[in-house]
């Protein structure tokens, strides 16, 4: 048995504890089974915005007709791109692994392990233990039980970038950020893409207006199919047959494709820790539980990142270890804040988001205004041609305080970010938004519109009709 001060499961957002660890000269054991630098870096948001970026430059040019720029692509180069993914991903993988390669009083781990007692874990051949034990061993693809998925084969999130060809035709099945911002990618690059999504709305946790927005553009793009179940999946001589059907009922329809991408949800990899060994609780869907200052049901153990099944995007991971360095090392103990969460949908087009939609303030039974602001209704936007995208903002009818904003259309990513800043200082209204001057013409000034156009729900809607 070897003994450390602290082991740190995860090699993502967990590194950053272990390296802070490190630095303190405590003794480290880092336990990663895959690749360094965890889900973002390898399979996530690191490799997929390298390959999607010049998927938006491709659709923009298609779309600049809109405003007299009439041009064409000659070639989208895939080997191009996949070559610049694969330099970025392993250039930073390979000096993270030169970094842990040189600290000799690391104990790294680089195998599949999993706990056996109180603290303990097995790696490999050898087991260790520590007093303190920091978990972010992250979430898999969830794959469900399709008959013939098997035998066919198909891709997952943690596979689909290892691609060394575009296949001609691609089903993709599930909905969700994942099947948007693949399906963006792989059409625009000529690949028949087909995505067929168990939901009935194409992105169910963002708003009803973005989520119809973004069925209806990404459907002149791919052949969208919502509320469907998979029924069964076969191999012909030509390639792979996706049987499903409608589930409010009708004849079952299929779709040939070479290739299946699978991004049906995700599950936690607490079963594969087998963390129950060790007294840490999980929920019923396997996410550990955690507290508000993310530690776990046993004392000196933490969880953070997807794992605990929350927020899963790594700059929530990167804060979440913020917190639990202060638990588990400093003096004072920090609250986990979750009231300000952004993230962003890299598709076409593009979704900026943060804090409550309006479903959850209603059933929170938050007093609020709502304030809507299409793009078209500035200078810029009329400029970019821009007749779809919009921005809402939602505020609490007492304080002011912005309770959420949410953006669909170009650079959303970028326009909802200072709003994040707004929520997270002083009064937490948009006073100083207000007060200040916005440059002109601006796509800025949409934001400006939105809260300059609030009213009661029950008004707008009432408007609307």
């Amino acid at each position: 048995m070897r003994e450390f001060d602290v082991i740190v499961i995860g090699s993502g957002a967990g590194m950053n504890v272990a390296a802070r660890a490190r630095d303190g000269n405590l003794s480290v054991a880092l336990v990663e089974d895959g690749p360094l630098g965890g889900t973002c870096l390898n399979r996530g948001c690191i490799p997929s915005k390298v390959m999607i970026e010049p998927a938006t430059i491709a659709r923009e040019i298609e779309d600049a007709k809109r405003i007299g720029v009439f041009a064409t692509v000659e070639r989208m180069d895939f080997e191009l791109v996949r070559k610049r993914m694969w330099d970025l991903v392993l250039k930073d993988r390979n000096s993270m692994e030169r970094g842990v390669a040189s600290d000799k009083k690391l104990g790294f781990y680089p195998v599949r392990s999993h706990f056996i007692g109180p603290k303990t874990l097995q790696c490999g051949s050898e087991q260790i233990h520590a007093p303190k034990i920091i978990i972010s061993a992250g979430v898999r693809t969830s794959v469900p039980m399709i008959q013939g998925l098997d035998e066919a084969t198909y891709r997952t999130s943690e596979t689909i970038f290892d691609i060394e060809r575009l296949p001609r035709r691609l089903a993709i099945l599930g909905g969700g950020y994942k099947a948007c911002e693949f399906g963006h990618f792989f059409s625009a690059f000529g690949v028949e893409v087909t995505i067929i999504g168990h939901n009935p709305v194409l992105l169910p946790r963002e708003e009803p207006e973005i989520s119809d927005l973004m069925l209806q553009k990404m459907s002149e793009i791919a052949d969208i199919r919502v509320n469907q179940d998979v029924i069964e999946v076969k191999r012909d001589a030509s390639g792979k047959i996706v049987v499903h059907r409608d589930r409010s009922g009708g004849e079952p329809k299929e779709v040939e494709v070479d290739e299946i991408l699978m991004t049906t949800g995700v599950r936690s990899n607490s079963d594969l820790l087998q963390v129950k060994e060790t007294g840490v609780a999980v929920d019923q869907s396997g996410y550990i539980v955690v507290n508000e200052f993310l530690e776990t049901s046993v004392p000196g153990i933490w969880a953070l990142g997807d794992i605990i099944g929350r927020n899963m995007f790594r700059h929530t991971a990167n804060y979440e270890a913020d917190v639990v360095w202060n638990n588990a090392f400093g003096k004072v103990k920090v609250k986990l804040d979750e009231h300000a969460v952004p993230h962003a949908v890299f598709a076409y087009p593009e979704v900026g988001s943060v804090g409550l939609t309006e479903v959850q303030a209603k059933a929170r039974g938050r007093k609020y205004f709502v304030g809507f602001a299409p793009y078209l209704g500035t200078a810029k936007g009329f400029a970019m041609g821009d007749e779809d995208s919009f921005a809402k903002v939602i505020v609490d009818a007492e304080t002011m305080r912005i309770l959420g904003a949410h953006i669909v259309g170009p650079h959303a990513s970028i326009l909802v970010q200072p709003l994040v800043y707004l929520m997270n200082c002083g009064d937490q209204t948009y006073t100083p938004l207000a007060r200040s001057q916005t440059i002109h013409p601006a796509l800025s000034e949409v934001v400006v519109n939105a809260f300059g156009n609030l009213m009661d729900p029950e008004h707008r809607h009432k408007h609307e009709n």
